[in-house]
């Protein structure tokens, strides 16, 4: 009987702990990075990236800038609207999920509309197994089932560009697509 209960107990706490740690995994898993980790494998797209309005989105939440166009949408240009959390959800990356933009002061590498908002949190899909320099012919599926988005939608990019922001013109997909993102370039490796 005593042999029983301890392979129960013991049974019973390799299940709590194997859980436990596959759930300390999934949550810490989907986080985000930042495009800096990125730009390790990803150099053209990056310097694209960082000349477009979505990277320089945060800016825009500063006091005095695009006055005009603050006052046009009815907004106090004297404001700073860096902490306001209507307007970080959609000038951040990852505004309120874990890993995401908390703050200029603890998270500044994450100002800015960033690769994850459209690719994905990369917390799993850039470890060294998965996408890294180390395995440059990783399949693109498997990276999928990790939190890659494997296609950019037109719902996707309505959380932000909707008629909830002030500044809401008609949102017309395939063009912003194509002049508002980064330069798309050829992939070396076949994935």
């Amino acid at each position: 009987m005593k042999t029983l209960l301890r392979t129960l107990a013991w049974s019973l706490a390799m299940t709590v702990l194997t859980s436990a740690a596959s759930t300390a995994y999934a949550a810490d898993s989907f986080t985000y990075v930042g495009a800096k980790k990125c730009k390790a494998c990803h150099l053209k797209e990056f310097n694209s990236w960082s000349e477009t309005r979505m990277a320089k989105s945060f800016e825009l939440l500063q006091t005095g800038v695009s006055a005009d166009a603050k006052k046009k949408a009815k907004l106090n240009p004297g404001k700073d609207y860096t902490a306001d959390p209507v307007c970080l959800a959609c000038h951040t990356t990852g505004y309120g999920k874990p890993g995401g933009f908390v703050s200029l002061a603890s998270t500044p590498d994450l100002v800015g509309v960033q690769c994850e908002m459209c690719h994905g949190p990369g917390g799993t899909f850039i470890q060294k197994e998965n996408m890294s320099l180390t395995n440059k012919e990783y399949k693109k599926a498997d990276l999928v089932k990790l939190g890659l988005v494997g296609q950019i939608t037109k719902s996707q990019c309505e959380n932000c560009h909707n008629s909830k922001s002030p500044f809401f013109k008609e949102f017309k997909f395939e063009e912003r697509k194509a002049k508002g993102t980064h330069e798309k370039f050829p992939l070396k490796y076949k994935h």
